[in-house]
């Protein structure tokens, strides 16, 4: 590697071990093993160094989850046995990536403070609403409606992070593929009054 990727390697282990605030120039440059100088050089500072490492491993993440999920969907299940494949692939990629989820969580608070995270985490969000929606309809994205992904990928970018969040804070009680889909079920009937098989 050289030294812009030793970088973006070196930030991305920072972060996951030191988060965005205590994580310093010096950590980074300890971690690629190069002269703090470069961060200047290839990135122009640190936090613009963080936020490219941060972007890209969650990009990578999203789209190994993805990749997980349509690997281990089976193309003959029905609707259900499918969207739980999603979400048990989702559980336990987060379970492997826990630091990362918890990075993501930091930068929330981050972009309040910095309009460059604030964009990007904003483009994030539109992509995954899209990203979303488009793998549940089983439809290439540039065919989506704009209706679907402002409801049921935005939803499902919702439903996401409120799970995560409880894996995140509280696993032995967080929710499994066959609650979340029994929860659907059983909002789905309060919403429409109509019963929903479980």
């Amino acid at each position: 590697m050289g030294n812009r990727e030793d970088l973006l390697a070196g930030a991305l282990e920072c972060l996951k071990e030191k988060g965005w605030a205590r994580t310093t120039v010096r950590d980074i440059a300890a971690a690629a093993g190069v002269n703090h100088a470069a961060i200047g050089y290839h990135f122009g500072s640190r936090d613009a160094l963080l936020t490219e490492a941060f972007m890209r491993a969650m990009e990578d993440w999203g789209l190994g989850i993805e990749a997980e999920a349509e690997a281990a969907v089976d193309p003959a299940a029905g609707p259900r046995e499918r969207y739980e494949a999603i979400w048990r692939q989702t559980i336990a990629s987060f379970t492997r990536n826990r630091k990362l989820w918890l990075v993501s969580i930091e930068a929330g608070i981050e972009a309040q403070r910095s309009p460059r995270v604030a964009e990007l985490m904003t483009r994030a969000m539109q992509e995954g609403r899209s990203g979303l929606a488009a793998g549940l309809l089983g439809v290439p994205e540039d065919s989506l409606a704009e209706r679907d992904v402002r409801t049921l990928g935005a939803v499902q970018l919702a439903l996401m992070s409120g799970v995560l969040m409880q894996w995140t804070l509280d696993p032995d009680h967080a929710p499994s593929e066959h609650d979340i889909a029994d929860g659907l079920l059983a909002l789905s009937e309060r919403i429409t009054g109509t019963p929903q098989p479980m």
